[in-house]
């Protein structure tokens, strides 16, 4: 599909914008450079740290790869044809074990291949299963962890399995509602997460042999997730709310249910991550996001191995996925807010540290904008993180802007490299990102504040941001767009309808529109999780005016300005009728509206080909309504 608009003033206004300014801006990168799919993902390091693997395309299927450090051969293990492979691991020095659906049919087996040899060893072969990878063992370097599930209760649990004898043994049932699992340091399987939507529960065992009992319930609001046991296997490290305005990690004692120690905590944002040293028995350290990723450690020698790393990795963030058995490699992982992550290989002992891949190695950095954390203030008074990317070569005043309020809505924006951002901002927008009240990550408080406010204060914090940046003297008022998908759709919809004179046009992708058919979407076995969700958007009868007031689709005779709006012919939360109206009503007031409709999608774009013409209608129609920049072949 190409857009097309037959408009002097249009083109004249265009021109005007790119004789002032684009000679000041970056080269116009092409739209398909910005969504490339990395050639190389999904990194790992053998025990030992000589090899790594990582998956990579054949015949379009990501297949895993394997490839000794310091040598340039690169060998492939796989040969998927069906579906990629997504689900792998070390088993040992020379064995990876992955799962792989050979028919497409949705039943996932076990599979071994050796490094060496390339001999292939089916583990499992179940006609109607799905297998899961849960964990290898520190003790047994042959066996492995897996759950089954076939839909046979007799079958379905997690099973201790002996790679090279082929030999299983059941260790724990999961009767329907199991999540999750964890292990004790002697790889005993001990901690099981259920869940029936709304509620979840902990259940622990003291050994293999004995049942599992309850240990804690918690509602949604609150999080207890166990992390590690301790390393006398008596308790657990958690990261808790429990009882807590945010997310802290504890040490906490399962013989008397109680939090007995804080072990780290930050005022501002909740932590949930904890490294540990099983060599060492120690732990390491906490990672958690503020504006940008922060580390604090508990242990010397994991801090000094970080100070080294940044010292030889500057302007970057630098993690170290994951250790050799002795500690003495690492397999490092940069990333930034104008690249894609690169992967490094670091021996310590050799101080040699060498790149190993770079996911992004079309793309110059220099081009690219840098993207910085900003804070604004609510009209009511809460603080508003978020994340402003200004075009390269231009001044930060009177710029076009787009306002991309983020998915979810209960997730958060963070720092990095963002295609979506970078593609506006190369094409002369500044790009407006907050973390609006309902996102996660600071704290119970503020996410609760969300609760029933979609396209209320939710929608007033995305408004004070505009207004925060008009202020500021960077957003010229006349060209302020607003773009998202899922709950950014609907933020872009709701704020063309409940605040159409701060856009001057706007774009939604897949966004949602009727909040009683959003509510409805949902199976009838998820009647819990409907609960759930009437307490956090609202009842489709107790609050039914509430919901009508919100929903856009009754409200889109308000929209003043252009849209665009894609949607999938298989959208479950969007649909099709609600979209037509939204058209209908626009078209009928002689308000352009461009409409990609694709039947062959969901909820979202999945095919490479429907997501460029997406991007490609998009940056047409932006430069139309905010005069940015339109790649020529696109025009």
């Amino acid at each position: 599909m190409r857009l097309k608009w037959v408009s002097i003033l249009g083109a004249f206004c265009i021109s005007i914008f790119g004789s002032v300014q684009t000679e000041k801006l970056p080269r116009l990168i092409p739209v398909e450079d910005f969504f490339r799919i990395p050639e190389k993902t999904g990194f790992t390091l053998s025990p030992n740290g000589e090899h790594i693997a990582f998956l990579s395309p054949w015949k379009t299927r990501l297949n895993i790869h394997v490839q000794k450090i310091g040598e340039e051969k690169v060998t492939r293990l796989t040969a998927a044809i069906e579906k990629d492979i997504t689900n792998y691991l070390w088993l040992n020095n020379e064995c990876i074990v992955y799962v792989e659906d050979k028919r497409g049919n949705d039943n996932y087996n076990l599979c071994a291949i050796n490094i060496r040899s390339s001999d292939l060893k089916e583990l499992t072969r179940f006609e109607k299963g799905r297998v899961q990878i849960i964990e290898g063992s520190e003790k047994n370097d042959e066996e492995i962890l897996i759950e089954v599930n076939n839909g046979d209760p007799r079958m379905s649990g997690v099973f201790r399995l002996n790679t090279v004898t082929g030999k299983s043994k059941q260790i724990a049932e999961n009767p329907g509602n199991i999540l999750g699992w964890a292990t004790d340091h002697e790889g005993q399987l001990r901690i099981a997460l259920a869940s029936d939507g709304v509620n979840n529960r902990v259940m622990h065992r003291a050994s293999e042999e004995s049942e599992f009992q309850p240990l804690i319930e918690t509602r949604y609001k609150e999080i207890f997730l166990p992390l590690f046991f301790t390393f006398d296997n008596r308790n657990l490290f958690v990261a808790s709310n429990v009882g807590f305005e945010r997310v802290g990690i504890y040490e906490y004692d399962i013989e008397n249910k109680e939090h007995t120690r804080l072990i780290y905590e930050d005022p501002r944002v909740d932590v949930s991550n904890l490294s540990i040293s099983n060599l060492r028995k120690k732990m390491t350290g906490v990672t958690y996001l503020t504006d940008k990723k922060q580390n604090f450690f508990f242990d010397e020698d994991r801090q000094q191995l970080q100070e080294l790393l940044e010292k030889r990795l500057p302007g970057y963030e630098v993690e170290v996925i994951s250790l050799s058995k002795d500690e003495t490699k690492a397999l490092v992982k940069t990333s930034g807010d104008r690249s894609l992550e690169a992967y490094h290989f670091f021996d310590r002992q050799k101080n040699d540290l060498r790149k190993l891949s770079d996911a992004s190695s079309w793309m110059q950095e220099e081009e690219l904008a840098e993207m910085k954390p900003i804070a604004y203030k609510s009209r009511d008074g809460l603080t508003i993180d978020g994340y402003l990317t200004l075009p390269r070569g231009l001044k930060p005043q009177k710029l076009p802007v787009v306002v991309y309020p983020h998915g979810g809505p209960w997730g958060r924006n963070i720092w990095g490299y963002n295609p979506e951002v970078q593609f506006l901002a190369n094409r002369g927008y500044a790009v407006l990102q907050m973390n609006f009240r309902g996102s996660t990550g600071y704290g119970r408080s503020f996410w609760e504040a969300g609760f029933k406010q979609w396209g209320r204060a939710m929608q007033d914090d995305i408004s004070d941001g505009v207004k925060w940046l008009v202020d500021q003297g960077i957003a010229d008022p006349k060209r302020i767009g607003i773009y998202g998908s899922s709950y950014g759709g609907y933020a872009t919809l709701a704020g063309l309808t409940f605040s159409p004179q701060l856009y001057a046009c706007g774009i939604d992708f897949c966004g949602i529109s009727n909040l009683f058919t959003f509510l409805e979407s949902f199976p009838t076995s998820w009647d819990q999780e409907r609960q759930m969700y009437y307490e956090m958007i609202g009842h489709p009868e107790k609050d039914r005016d509430l919901l009508e007031k919100t929903s856009p689709v009754f409200h889109a005779d308000k929209i003043k300005v252009p849209l665009l709006i894609a949607q999938g012919g298989g959208d479950p939360r969007v649909k099709k009728e609600e979209s037509d109206k939204i058209v209908g009503s626009l078209k009928k007031k002689g308000i352009d509206v461009v409409y990609i409709f694709k039947e062959n999608e969901g909820h979202g774009f999945q095919n490479e080909k429907n997501r460029l013409e997406f991007y490609k209608a998009a940056e047409e129609f932006l430069g139309k309504y905010l005069r940015g920049r339109i790649e020529e072949k696109n025009k």
